[in-house]
C-alpha cells in the first residue's frame, strides 16, 4: 500500500506563485492527508490497546503484556475460602477399613517383662489412606474345540463379543488412556509415561490414538442426540467459536451449549458456511445467545440475544481510549439492571415491575443519545466514484449503532429472567480447547480435531450432569455410553 503523497518544495513554491486559490487547494489536500493519517494512527493505537480485559480477545493473546486483573464485578464482601455452611472435604476416619494392622506390645517399657501373652486392654487407632500397587492384569480367553462323537463335526465355543483380537487392550485400560489424554489434555508421550510409571506397562502412542478413535465412534450417537436437543429446546442456548491450527491452517471450533449439554465441532470456516453445515442455529427458534458477530444475524428465526460481558469490556476500552463518560455510565446501568434482576429472582419474582422496566428503558435511551451526540456520523463522501463497503466510523460510533439497533437483544435478560446476562457459558465450554492448543500447539490432522471435539463434548456432558468421567468412558467402550437425563424427555416447540 502506497503512502499519502506529500507535495515537494517546488510544488509549494509553484502554488505560491500561482496565487491564493492554488495555495488553498494545496492546503486542503494536506488537511485530507493529515486527517487520513490521524485516522490510521488512531486505528493502529486502538488495535494495540486491545486486550482480554477491554475487548473480546482471549487471554491467550495477551502475551507478555498481560493486563493487571480488574474485575467488572463489584466486591461481594465475603472472606476468602469456604463460606459458612459449606460442607468441606476434611479427611475423616472410616468405620470399616479395608485392612487392619495390629502393632503389638512385646515387653514392658519400664521393667522389660515380656507381654506377648498378655491380652490387650484397649486399642488406639490411626488410619492411613493410600493406594495399593497396581499392575496390568492379563486375562487369557480360551474357547474349547470338540469333535462330535456321533457325526465327527468339529465344534468351537464363541469368544465374548468384546474379545475380537488375538491380543488387545481391555475397556478399563483404554478408558484410562483416553481419560489422561483427552480429559486432562496430557500429550501422548507423557500419557505413555504415566502408564509405565503407575502400572509397569509401556503404552505406545498409536494405542492411545486408536483408543481415542474408538471412543469417538462410540460417543458419536450421544453427540447427535445432544445436537437434536439443542435445535429443538426452547431454553436459551449459547453459541461461540475459537480458532485453532489444524494441519497448519486456521480452523475453528464451534460450541453450542446449555448448563447441562455441550456440542463441539471443528470446521474450516467461521461464518455462515460453517453455521449452515453445523445446522443448529439455522433451525433454532428459541433464544440464542452470542456475541455480535455478523454471521449470526443471517438467521431470522432464532431469538437473538447479545452477550453483555462483551459489551462491558468494550465500554472499558472506550473509556480508556476515548475518555467518553457515557460508556462508563452505560456499563454501570447494565450491571445495575443485572443486580436488580438477581434480587428480584431471590425474592421469588418472575419479572420486574412495569415502572422499573420503563425507568431502565428510558435511562438506556438517554445514554445512547448522549453517546451519539459525542460521536456524530462521519461527513458524507466527496462527489466522485463510490468506494466499496460501508463508510468507516469510530469504534464508539459502531458500538452505539449496535446498542441502538439491537436494543431488544441487549436487554432481553431484563424482560425474561430465563435468559442470562452474558455468554460466559459458551466461553467456559471453549476453555479446554484453548488449553489443548496451549499444550499441543495444533492438531496434526482434521481427524484428530474431530476426535477431540467428539470426546470433549461427551466428557463435558458427563461432568455437567455430575457423573464420573472415567466410568462414563468405560461404559462407552463397552457399548453403553452415558446419555444425560434431559435427552430422555426432550422439550420442543409446538408444531
Amino acid at each position: 500500500m502506497t503512502g499519502p503523497r506529500i507535495p515537494s518544495r517546488e510544488e509549494v513554491r509553484a502554488a505560491h506563485q500561482q496565487g491564493e486559490e492554488a495555495v488553498l487547494a494545496l492546503f486542503d489536500n494536506l488537511v485530507e492527508v493529515v486527517i487520513g493519517l490521524a485516522a490510521r494512527v488512531q486505528a493502529l493505537e486502538d488495535q494495540l490497546a486491545k486486550n482480554s480485559r477491554n475487548s473480546g480477545k482471549p487471554p491467550s493473546s495477551d502475551g507478555l503484556k498481560k493486563p493487571a486483573p480488574r474485575s467488572l464485578r463489584p466486591r461481594s464482601g465475603k472472606k476468602p475460602g469456604g463460606q459458612p455452611g459449606h460442607p468441606g472435604q476434611t479427611l475423616k476416619a472410616v468405620a470399616d477399613p479395608d485392612d487392619v494392622k495390629v502393632h503389638r506390645v512385646k515387653q514392658c517399657g519400664q521393667c522389660q517383662t515380656c507381654l506377648e501373652g498378655v491380652e490387650a486392654e484397649a486399642y488406639e487407632a490411626r488410619q492411613v489412606f493410600d493406594l495399593p500397587v497396581v499392575r496390568v492384569e492379563v486375562t487369557e480367553h480360551r474357547v474349547e474345540i470338540k469333535s462330535c462323537p456321533g457325526c465327527g463335526q468339529v465344534n468351537k465355543a464363541a469368544f465374548p463379543t468384546e474379545v475380537s483380537q488375538p491380543v488387545q487392550y481391555g475397556p478399563v485400560l483404554k478408558a484410562q488412556a483416553v481419560y489422561f489424554n483427552q480429559n486432562h489434555i496430557i500429550p501422548l508421550e507423557r500419557t505413555g509415561d504415566i502408564f509405565s510409571d503407575l502400572y509397569g506397562h509401556s503404552l505406545s502412542e498409536g494405542s492411545i490414538v486408536t483408543a481415542g478413535q474408538e471412543m469417538a465412534q462410540q460417543v458419536a450417537p450421544v453427540n447427535e442426540a445432544v445436537k437434536a436437543y439443542l435445535i429443538q429446546t426452547p431454553e436459551p442456548v449459547h453459541f461461540d467459536e475459537t480458532s485453532v491450527p489444524v494441519e497448519g491452517k486456521r480452523y475453528w471450533v464451534h460450541v453450542t451449549s446449555t448448563s447441562k449439554l455441550t456440542y463441539l465441532v471443528s470446521h474450516a470456516k467461521r461464518g455462515t458456511q460453517a453455521l449452515d453445515e453445523i445446522g443448529i442455529l439455522p433451525q433454532r427458534q428459541g433464544h440464542s445467545i452470542h456475541d455480535a458477530y455478523a454471521s449470526y444475524f443471517q438467521y431470522h428465526d432464532p431469538r437473538h440475544v447479545l452477550c453483555n460481558a462483551h459489551h462491558l469490556r468494550e465500554f472499558v476500552f472506550i473509556q480508556e481510549r476515548y475518555q467518553q463518560s457515557w460508556a462508563e455510565a452505560m456499563a454501570k446501568l447494565l450491571v445495575e439492571i443485572k443486580e436488580t434482576v438477581e434480587m428480584a429472582q431471590q425474592q421469588g419474582q418472575t419479572c420486574l415491575a412495569v415502572e422499573q422496566l420503563a425507568q431502565f428503558d428510558r435511562r438506556y435511551d438517554q445514554l445512547i443519545t448522549e453517546g451519539l451526540q459525542a460521536n456524530p456520523p462521519p461527513p458524507p463522501p466527496e462527489p466522485g466514484p463510490k468506494k466499496r463497503g460501508r463508510v468507516k466510523q469510530s469504534q464508539p460510533k459502531n458500538l452505539l449503532d449496535r446498542l441502538q439497533l439491537r436494543k431488544r437483544e441487549t436487554l432481553t435478560f431484563m424482560y425474561d429472567f430465563k435468559v442470562p446476562f452474558d455468554n460466559n457459558q459458551a466461553e467456559r465450554d471453549l476453555r479446554m480447547v484453548k488449553l489443548k492448543q496451549k499444550v499441543s500447539g495444533c492438531f496434526r490432522s482434521k481427524e484428530r480435531a474431530k476426535t477431540f471435539c467428539h470426546i470433549r463434548s461427551y466428557i463435558a456432558n458427563v461432568r455437567k450432569n455430575g457423573q464420573s468421567v472415567l466410568e462414563a468412558l468405560r461404559l462407552a467402550l463397552v457399548g453403553s455410553p452415558y446419555y444425560p437425563p434431559v435427552l430422555q424427555s426432550q422439550p420442543a416447540f409446538p408444531a
